[in-house]
C-alpha cells in the first residue's frame, strides 16, 4: 500500500472514529488523519494479538479493527486534552 493510500485510509478511519465519538472533538483534517492512521497501527495490533491474520492486507476484519483502535486513541486523546484544559 502506497503512503499516499494509507494517509487516505487513515483520513477516513479517522473520520468515522470521530463520527462515532459522541461529544465534540476540537482537531482539524491533519490531526484526524493522524488519529485514523495511529488508530490503524493500533487496530492492527490488536487483531494481531487476537488473530493470527496478517495485517499487510485491508480485510474487513481489518477495517472494523482500525476503527476500534482509532476510538481507542480518539478517548485518550479527549481524556488527556480534557485534563490539560485544552478541549472544551
Amino acid at each position: 500500500m502506497s503512503i499516499l493510500l494509507f494517509i487516505l485510509f487513515g483520513f477516513i478511519i479517522g473520520l468515522l472514529a470521530r463520527a462515532l465519538m459522541p461529544g465534540r472533538q476540537q482537531m482539524g483534517l491533519l490531526l484526524t488523519a493522524v488519529l485514523g492512521m495511529v488508530g490503524s497501527f493500533v487496530g492492527g495490533f490488536l487483531m494481531k494479538l487476537i488473530t493470527n491474520a496478517p495485517t499487510d492486507r485491508v480485510t474487513p476484519a481489518g477495517i472494523i479493527g482500525s476503527i476500534v483502535g482509532a476510538l481507542i486513541v480518539l478517548g485518550i486523546f479527549m481524556a488527556v486534552s480534557r485534563r490539560h484544559g485544552t478541549a472544551t
